[in-house]
């Protein structure tokens, strides 16, 4: 059965080609009218859960319209789909399948080295991960290793952590990290680390798997190593596997490859698509390069993409070569136009007075995308205000709040730790008092604007005359403690009055109750002082649903890990240890999915950096390219892990060098521009000031090509 491979560059229609050929293959005429091993399922891959959720209704609506058709030529026909068709990313699907099979890893792991006791799997969430590892390392990482690591502690433990996950996804044995990073990082830091960083691996996966723990780089070490080269399991896959459909496998790492080219060798039918411009994960786990060798078991189909009224690789090469030869100016196209200032602020108005005078035009805000290589707070801020001004819609692109930025989650948190005894050291005057203001707030109807029945003033004084700091057990003393509290309007008094009464219910019942309630203080504070009396916004539910969600997962693997101590730590301390988790910010609060209630609300600019973008897949018919002089274009910066480059498949071995992040970072360039040309419909606008918002001087590698295009006339 031959197989496709389908070579093509950005918007050049490689996804749509893989919809078409899936869905005839779904709705096919078969001679089995049941699901039957002869009809086993179809695997079709993603490169993340955005693009799976769009390629699934993609898929849901070309299904459908071709079985329309088919029953329209043919009445009489068995043409209804008997292949359930299922829709994961690569990550997505490893998880779930070492979930599924995690007794028979079990058993392979019982006859190792490494006995596994018969506990149902939890998976970690990242913040989890991340403080637990810190828990289990705190006596090894010592001051003297973090000045050799030149970093903070949470920052290397979240490197050493990523390690395991490069090596997971690429085929590597976690024992073989210490020497990898040896071979590959000779000289960029101390050598005696990386045994230090094996050592720290292999004990938290022991520590992991004794307590039926799981993590992203646990469960790929498991899928790769143990369950994929087992014979049972490739049987069931091969029954659970008709044909497979994959999307953009140049964001695929490496242990993708070896499960398609596993289902190819059993002959398994495969459609791939491919992007020798995306790239978008390269340096976050992904191998493209390795998975580009399976084109050579398959039949090639090459497409090309328009962009800017002519082919985008054509103008986007005459771009790439501007930026390697900036002395040659070649005449660029009328639809790529620049906005040069002096100053950076200048810059921000004249784009966001750009995008007025074209939203005043008539043109969509929905056809209209802000990109940046790095999207400051400044900009964001900046651009929001002046667009919000004029009434036009901004919403940033996937934007990671940290949990705790919200006042109303900040407050909440407040209040579970004046609740419990041992927490005095987490509560400073400033956060009771915006406690007592974001608890007080009103808003029934989704029109009224929420007002405060504590304003910022009247809670500086409560907090001045009422509160009383302690380390084991603050308190808020009655109102008539403060001298003057008649001064204080009686809507003030008998918000005060109510939190502080339920203060005192709280702890009142908790000499009663067991152990561990926080979620359930956390729900009570909730209905209490939330949901009757006030109309929360969509963001606002979901931070609320995303702080309960981490509350109960927290506590779920508390008691996992509680059962394998023989002294159990107090409430106090399992509450401190959650309360300064979502201190350091790692979880956020984004909602997700984003979906949109209104079309007022869909209606609207978005905001993005260059890697959000990409990953995103986005298509805007007008594109303003900020800080174009900027050097960060250059720069991978967070978009590229820790020693990721030594972990693909194509490392031969040799140190990685300057010279490599170098090249590295020239080629990421030119996939960009290849990219993101292909993403713009009918005009460019190039943002560039000639000075930073530090005050330096701005000569980053696109400035030939800010220099080459033409200037817009500005008001």
């Amino acid at each position: 059965m031959i197989s496709t491979w389908i070579d093509g560059t950005t918007r050049s229609g490689k996804t749509t080609r893989l919809v078409q050929e899936c869905s005839t293959w779904l709705a096919a005429p078969r001679k089995t009218p049941v699901i039957s091993p002869l009809n086993p399922p179809i695997l079709v891959l993603a490169a993340n859960d955005d693009s799976k959720r769009e390629l699934s209704n993609q898929l849901t609506l070309a299904i459908a319209a071709t079985a329309a058709q088919a029953i329209a030529s043919h009445p009489h026909a068995t043409t209804q789909s008997k292949y359930p068709v299922v829709i994961k990313s690569p990550l997505g699907f490893f998880q779930d399948e070492v979930l599924l099979f995690f007794p028979l890893l079990t058993q392979i792991l019982t006859q190792g080295t490494s006995p596994v006791p018969p506990l149902f799997p939890i998976k970690l969430h990242p913040e989890t991960e991340q403080e637990l590892a810190t828990r289990l390392w705190q006596g090894r990482l010592t001051p003297q290793v973090l000045q050799q690591a030149a970093t903070g502690e949470y920052q290397l433990v979240r490197r050493i952590l990523d390690l395991m996950m490069l090596a997971g996804l690429s085929g590597l044995p976690l024992e073989n990290i210490p020497a990898l990073l040896h071979q590959g990082l000779a000289g960029e830091e101390d050598p005696a680390l990386y045994p230090l960083y094996g050592e720290l691996l292999q004990d938290w996966y022991n520590w992991c798997l004794e307590r039926g723990l799981l993590t992203y780089g646990i469960m790929t070490q498991l899928y790769w190593r143990y369950l994929l080269p087992h014979p049972d399991y490739q049987h069931n896959l091969l029954q659970r596997t008709g044909a497979i459909f994959a999307d953009d496998v140049d964001d695929y790492p490496a242990i993708a490859c070896d499960l398609l080219e596993l289902l190819l060798d059993r002959g398994v039918k495969g459609i791939f698509t491919y992007n020798p411009y995306g790239k978008v994960r390269l340096g976050l786990n992904a191998d493209p390069d390795y998975l580009l060798g399976l084109s050579s078991r398959c039949r090639v189909e090459n497409l090309t993409g328009v962009a800017l009224g002519e082919t985008s690789d054509e103008l986007a090469a005459t771009l790439v070569d501007l930026v390697a030869n900036p002395v040659f100016l070649p005449v660029l196209p009328p639809t790529i136009q620049s906005i040069q200032t002096l100053a950076r602020s200048q810059m921000l108005r004249q784009t966001a007075a750009t995008i007025i005078d074209l939203v005043q035009s008539g043109i969509e805000p929905k056809d209209i995308v802000v990109i940046a290589p790095g999207l400051d707070a400044i900009a964001r801020y900046t651009l929001t205000e002046i667009l919000t001004f004029q009434g036009i819609g901004v919403h940033g692109l996937n934007i990671q709040n940290p949990l705790n930025s919200q006042a109303l989650i900040r407050g909440l948190l407040t209040l579970l730790a004046l609740v419990y005894p041992g927490l005095g050291k987490l509560v400073t005057g400033q956060m009771v008092a915006e406690m007592l203001v974001v608890l007080s707030g009103r808003s029934t109807q989704p029109q009224d604007r929420e007002s405060y029945d504590i304003d910022p003033v009247r809670a500086g004084l409560l907090v001045d005359h009422c509160f009383v700091p302690d380390s084991d057990m603050p308190k808020l003393l009655p109102i008539e403690s403060f001298p003057r509290w008649d001064r204080l309007v009686a809507k003030a008094a008998t918000a005060y009055s109510e939190i502080r009464q339920w203060l005192e219910d709280q702890r009142s019942q908790q000499q009663q109750r067991l152990a561990f309630s926080a979620i359930a203080v956390l729900d009570r504070a909730m209905q209490k002082f939330l949901f009757p009396r006030r109309h929360l916004s969509y963001e606002q539910l979901s931070s609320l649903r995303a702080l309960m969600e981490t509350a109960q997962h927290y506590w779920e693997v508390e008691q996992r890990i509680r059962q394998s101590q023989i002294q159990k730590s107090a409430p106090g301390e399992t509450i401190s240890r959650f309360i300064q988790m979502l201190e350091l910010g790692t979880i956020t609060a984004n909602p997700y999915p984003v979906q949109y209630l209104t079309p007022q609300a869909a209606n609207s600019i978005t905001l993005a950096n260059i890697f959000q973008y990409r990953q995103d897949r986005s298509f805007h018919q007008y594109h303003f390219w900020l800080d174009v002089g900027s050097s960060l274009w250059l720069s991978g910066g967070a978009a590229t892990l820790y020693a990721a480059p030594i972990f693909l498949k194509g490392w031969r071995g040799e140190p990685w060098t300057v010279e490599h992040d170098y090249d590295a970072d020239e080629a990421r360039l030119q996939r960009i521009i290849y990219d993101l040309l292909g993403r713009v419909g009918k005009q460019l606008y190039l943002c560039h000031s000639d000075l930073a918002a530090n005050g330096q001087e701005q000569t980053g590698p696109l400035l030939s090509v800010v220099n080459a295009a033409d200037t817009l006339s500005l008001p």
